[in-house]
């Protein structure tokens, strides 16, 4: 029972980020929120003051609520692994609903799992709608330092070259990429629009199957 009162903490504190991306320190009135959230009224304002009890949201009686600071951390957190949830299930691909399975997806996510759908969808990438991925929160963003900069093969730039540190494909795929020497650890770069393994061969595959390589870039390179 815990776990799911602290998910419908989590999404009141989301969808009180979605508010603030469309006006950053607006006072949101309890029925917005409410019909937004599909709850009564009545709901809304009980999880405000909780929440607001809490240091999370500021309550202005009669107004509204906006994001505390804490709370503005939280919200982003949660609305980034939202949208890299759906990322990932556009990667799958996934067929079903991929908004409600991001819905459900977001909670199970971790600081460690976050990182790791960070190296995969790359800094600056946005959703399957085109909404922008919120920017991580600071802890995260010292472990993303820490691992260095990660791309998805088809975006890596000329010039540059990294190491080989997933592979989002299908089993049949990865066994005959496997099974040319591509595997976790080797070294590939981009020479103008060729790719080249370490040994100096030219590796070329579709768009898609480039998509669902990632690449570790290296420092020295740009």
């Amino acid at each position: 029972m815990v776990g799911h009162f602290q998910e419908f903490e989590d999404e009141y504190l989301e969808t009180m980020y979605e508010f603030h991306e469309s006006e950053p320190l607006g006072v949101v009135r309890t029925g917005d929120l409410a019909a937004r959230l599909g709850v009564s009224p009545a709901s809304a304002t009980e999880m405000v003051q909780r929440l607001a009890s809490r240091g999370l949201l500021e309550y202005i009686p009669y107004k509204g609520a906006r994001l505390s600071k804490d709370g503005l951390v939280h919200g982003q957190k949660m609305k980034r692994r939202h949208r890299l949830a759906e990322v990932l299930l556009d990667h799958l691909p996934y067929e079903g609903n991929a908004h409600e399975t991001a819905c459900r997806l977001e909670h199970a996510i971790d600081d460690d799992m976050e990182v790791a759908l960070s190296r995969l969808v790359g800094a600056e990438a946005t959703d399957p709608s085109g909404r922008p991925i919120p920017p991580p929160t600071e802890d995260i963003e010292l472990r993303l330092r820490e691992v260095g900069r990660t791309v998805c093969l088809s975006e890596l730039e000329p010039g540059s070259s990294g190491e080989l540190v997933g592979m989002l494909l299908p089993a049949g795929v990865k066994e005959r990429l496997e099974a040319k020497g591509l595997v976790l650890g080797s070294y590939l770069s981009k020479e103008n629009d060729r790719l080249l393994t370490m040994s100096g061969e030219e590796f070329s595959a579709s768009e898609a199957w480039l998509r669902g390589l990632f690449i570790r870039v290296d420092e020295n390179t740009t």
